[in-house]
């Protein structure tokens, strides 16, 4: 025990938070607006909360992707709505099956990422200028494909209002889905460490991994009891983690992942180091692409509705935000997709706090503008800690 106090301490020393920062100000969120409002901890309340995260939480993963190699993508809210847009005009207006536009819409999130990925990697022009212009073409686009009536209302009772609507209802889902990610994350945990300790890297004891895992356990079953005390698990929200640790996965487990974070280390080290940077540059903007376009099927899916204003507002900020406060370096090389489900946490649990006790939006801006300042100089802070140690 006392060795992995120790260890803790130097981690901390070398700036690597993890997610200690965000985790603290989530239950100081909670803890707050509970004792302003008794029912903010309610399960109605915290079961709408799991649902409000995934659309722009999906957007925020994509940013996640492109954060890791030191960039950043302005275009997510536009796709977000061309996405929808597209969708809403093959299904409704042409009467295309729903499948049929669903994949389509999300091909086309793929295919403006890409377009923009290979812009950005051929000519060297900063992904952010790249996106900045994509974000008033594909605005533009929507708003060309829409028309002039401006709104088009989707099916109440099709699959894509279903994304957000349907609940497993059975109490059992909601706990056999917390037992068999608890189940996997120890499995994960297990092979990592016999891998590691097969070629005499430094590896965890089954004691610690059994500790995590247990934590994992009790926090997943709780949140299990929470939903199931109102209508259940959201299938959205399901579908969130589940594309989230798939992601996950990619990112920590496969060597396109690897190569991801080695680009957030440095371009020309990763050039020199003969990987391939465009292909991985383009494929990481395509991936924010794609998560764009799902994210905002899941925006359309929450009001049954898509139009002008689609994928504009606060969404790319939030989406931004949701990724920095939840973990992911601006400077690259440092972060994981679960970073964005925990950003949209607070993001959203500050909004949801301030909607239930009446508060201003504009406190609401401030608060998170303040959250969002805060991460980025926590950031900051562990990032010169690392180069005084010689760790980035």
């Amino acid at each position: 025990m006392e060795s992995r106090a120790t260890a803790f301490r130097v981690r901390l020393g070398l700036g690597e938070l993890g997610s200690l920062p965000v985790v603290v100000v989530l239950v100081a969120v909670w803890i707050v607006f509970q004792s302003l409002n008794e029912n903010f901890l309610s399960p109605r309340n915290l079961s709408n909360l799991s649902v409000d995260i995934v659309g722009t939480g999906l957007i925020a993963v994509g940013i996640v992707f492109v954060l890791l190699i030191g960039q950043l993508d302005l275009s997510v809210g536009s796709v977000s709505g061309l996405a929808a847009a597209v969708f809403a005009v093959l299904n409704v207006n042409s009467g295309v099956p729903e499948w049929l536009a669903l994949i389509i819409a999300v091909l086309t999130g793929t295919a403006v990422g890409a377009i923009q990925g290979f812009s950005f990697a051929r000519t060297r022009v900063p992904a952010f200028v790249v996106t900045l212009a994509g974000l008033l073409t594909w605005n533009g686009l929507m708003l060309y494909i829409l028309g002039t009536s401006g709104t088009i209302n989707l099916d109440e009772n099709g699959l894509v209002a279903d994304l957000t609507s349907y609940y497993f209802t059975h109490d059992s889902a909601a706990y056999g889905v917390a037992a068999i990610g608890a189940g996997l994350v120890f499995l994960a945990s297990y092979r990592d460490r016999q891998r590691r300790k097969a070629i005499g890297m430094p590896h965890r004891s089954l004691v610690e991994i059994g500790m995590r895992t247990g934590v994992l356990a009790v926090v997943a079953f709780a949140a299990a009891f929470v939903l199931n005390r109102f209508q259940g698990l959201p299938l959205a929200f399901l579908i969130f983690l589940v594309v989230v640790a798939g992601l996950d996965i990619v990112l920590r487990r496969t060597h396109y992942g690897r190569q991801v974070y080695a680009l957030g280390g440095g371009v020309e080290a990763a050039r020199r180091a003969s990987l391939g940077v465009i292909r991985v540059q383009t494929a990481v903007l395509a991936v924010s692409g794609t998560m764009a376009a799902i994210g905002g099927l899941f925006l359309a899916s929450r009001i049954t509705s898509v139009s002008q204003a689609s994928g504009s507002g606060v969404l790319l900020l939030n989406a931004i935000a949701a990724a920095v406060i939840g973990g992911t370096s601006l400077f690259g090389g440092r972060g994981t997709t679960w970073s964005a489900v925990l950003g949209m946490l607070v993001i959203e649990s500050v909004a949801s706090g301030m909607a239930i006790t009446d508060t201003p939006v504009a406190v609401q801006f401030m608060i998170t503008g303040g959250v969002l300042f805060a991460a980025v100089v926590i950031d900051s802070f562990a990032r010169r800690s690392q180069e005084a140690h010689g760790r980035a």
